[in-house]
């Protein structure tokens, strides 16, 4: 695994823009062209793209939507997202790497599939990789280039129009169902699939699971649609335990995008520390000790795991080694896999839709502890240092906290917050569509949301004059390019 990943990290240099690539000008135009690299090596590459490096996990997914969700708090200033400040570096990472990178790349592979006749397997799994990275990117930003990004090099596309989210939702819905049904027995990618190995089985599941999860982000939006998408997806066949999860296993080596761009970020920066919404959310939860360690000893006894609140200053709290911190010894390892989307969530995202009396195999009780379960004992699977929760300490948690149907939507919304600690992103959505757990927004005074918790992050200011009047006409349909403008499916 290790001799592959320094092949493809080879690959991704060439393959991407350089790390200050900015504007779309500069997007896949490459007058000279070098001869076809196959399918398969792209592919790998664009996956671990997709995962990211260390900077857009240091400023997007760390620095504002884990503090912004209340997973981690820091008292670091440049921790911007604690407390609302506005640094548009920071707020603008993740569309920086990924339109020179993942975008142009999974576009650069639909074309050479297409090219070249492939309409199976190899296409359906490039396209099911497409929808995730565009997923992330509208989640986050709302309107954004999507049906003529990345075609620079291609079609000649300088000045990508930004689509409206809900377009590109309908959109991604429909390539979601069309790309799994372009999925065979097989795929000649060989090792180029480090997410699944090849087993088609796996990518079915995830395109599905992954449709379920975009339709169930429409319920505040288009209610209606989002049933229909998700009973659609749920009678097409999701995850069925965590052998599923949608993953990248990275390894410690060589330098750059091989390692967990997380695990960098922990290597580097020792500011972070859990939120103490969260710890106090998790007491009494076995999940506790195996996420969060003391930073003073690295103890992880209950008693000794306290949450650092949010909005914390040097002022405030000059000492902050008494506060827990990510488990070191565990979860914050740059070996450690980056997760897309676990069983958990789907289970969940089931009882959701059971709750609301829509279609769905079993009763929401029954799908509440079958995602609390899993989401408990995916911990082991995923982290090789961490200590295994046993069915009984399941069965303990669930008889001390049983599902109440009068809250079923709230405690549903609150497990999936936190079984997508360090899947940031998805846990940013899912609150802002769901508003549990009630988070309590800080108020720095060099805030720029007036107290209240961001809706999405923006967009680069470079692109008022490199792509104007897209730019323009994205924010008179979307509204103000600040923290506060709501995307579509959050209104």
């Amino acid at each position: 695994m290790k001799k592959i990943l320094l092949t493809f990290f080879a690959l991704s240099l060439v393959l991407s823009s350089c790390e200050f690539d900015k504007g779309f000008e500069e997007l896949n135009v490459n007058p000279a062209k070098a001869s076809q690299i196959d399918v398969a090596n792209k592919f790998a590459s664009v996956i671990l793209q997709t995962s990211g490096g260390r900077y857009e996990n240091w400023r997007a997914s760390l620095i504002y939507q884990s503090v912004m969700i209340q997973h981690f708090s820091s008292t670091a200033g440049y921790w911007s997202g604690d407390r609302y400040f506005r640094n548009d570096g920071y707020a603008t990472s993740l569309w920086d790497r990924y339109y020179p990178s993942a975008v142009k790349e999974i576009e650069d592979i639909k074309a050479q599939l297409t090219s070249e006749g492939n309409s199976g397997s190899e296409m359906g799994m490039a396209r099911i990789l497409r929808v995730f990275i565009y997923s992330r990117l509208t989640d986050l930003h709302g309107d954004i280039p999507y049906s003529e990004a990345g075609q620079g090099y291609t079609n000649g596309i300088l000045k990508p129009k930004y689509d409206a989210q809900q377009d590109i939702y309908m959109d991604m819905l429909k390539e979601l169902e069309a790309a799994v049904a372009q999925l065979g027995s097989s795929t000649t990618m060989g090792a180029g699939d480090i997410m699944f190995q090849g087993d088609m089985a796996k990518w079915k599941a995830w395109g599905n699971s992954m449709m379920l999860r975009l339709a169930m982000r429409l319920t505040k939006a288009d209610s209606a649609t989002a049933k229909a998408w998700a009973e659609k997806a749920v009678a097409a066949g999701t995850m069925t335990s965590n052998d599923h999860i949608a993953m990248v296993q990275h390894t410690d080596g060589p330098e750059g995008i091989n390692k967990n761009g997380h695990g960098e970020v922990f290597d580097a920066d020792g500011n972070p520390r859990i939120s103490k919404t969260f710890v106090d959310w998790m007491k009494d939860d076995p999940r506790l000790p195996i996420l969060a360690a003391r930073r003073s000893d690295g103890s992880t006894a209950i008693a000794d795991l306290i949450g650092m609140p949010n909005g914390s200053t040097g002022v405030t709290v000059p000492d902050t080694s008494i506060y827990a911190e990510p488990n070191r010894g565990v979860i914050t390892g740059r070996d450690a896999p980056m997760v897309f989307q676990t069983y958990a969530e789907v289970r969940l995202l089931k009882a959701e839709m059971a709750f609301r009396g829509w279609s769905v195999p079993g009763d929401a009780k029954t799908h509440y502890e079958a995602g609390v379960k899993a989401a408990m004992q995916m911990l082991s699977q995923l982290y090789k240092n961490a200590a295994a929760i046993s069915d009984a300490q399941v069965a303990d948690y669930l008889a001390a906290k049983p599902y109440d149907a009068a809250k079923g939507w709230e405690m549903i919304s609150e497990q999936y917050w936190a079984a997508t600690l360090l899947n940031e992103y998805e846990s940013f959505s899912n609150w802002r569509r769901t508003g549990y757990p009630t988070l309590i927004p800080t108020n720095d005074p060099g805030n720029v949301t007036g107290g209240t918790i961001p809706r999405r992050l923006i967009y680069p200011t470079g692109e008022e004059s490199t792509n104007a009047d897209n730019f323009a006409a994205a924010i008179a349909r979307q509204g103000p390019n600040d923290f506060k403008t709501r995307v579509w499916w959050d209104k």
